[in-house]
């Protein structure tokens, strides 16, 4: 498949259409629904790692764009690394870094972002 193709755009959207509608839909919002926050682990980690409030955060909006940022993640790595003409074995390990680096890249932007919104100046990650 090529990059710069229209069927690569196309896929690409689906894939990530697809992730947000399971990931938002079918898992986090069921637990919030259910009162159970302590379970999305990605909502978890952001809250420790930058010392935030549990009490100030809009669980609602915070999960949906987290949702929204897994599913950029493994639909942006699913689509370029199969898109890759080289061995399967290559594009897991291909897949499995690039994985790797886009979480804790826009992790660490977010969770700068929720500092930023709720107005706490720690500098102490």
């Amino acid at each position: 498949m090529d990059l710069n193709s229209p069927t690569f755009l196309i896929y690409f959207f689906v894939v990530l259409f697809l992730i947000v509608f399971v990931t938002i839909y079918v898992f986090n919002l069921r637990k919030v629904k259910k009162k159970k926050f302590d379970t999305i682990g990605e909502l978890n980690y952001v809250i420790k790692k930058f010392h935030l409030e549990k009490k100030r955060i809009n669980y609602k909006k915070e999960i949906c764009m987290i949702s929204f940022l897994d599913s950029l993640i493994i639909a942006s790595v699913g689509t370029f690394v199969t898109s890759l003409e080289i061995a399967i074995f290559l594009q897991l390990g291909l897949g499995f870094l690039l994985l790797l680096a886009l979480i804790y890249a826009l992790f660490e932007i977010y969770g700068r972002h929720l500092l930023r919104k709720l107005g706490e100046d720690k500098n102490e990650f």
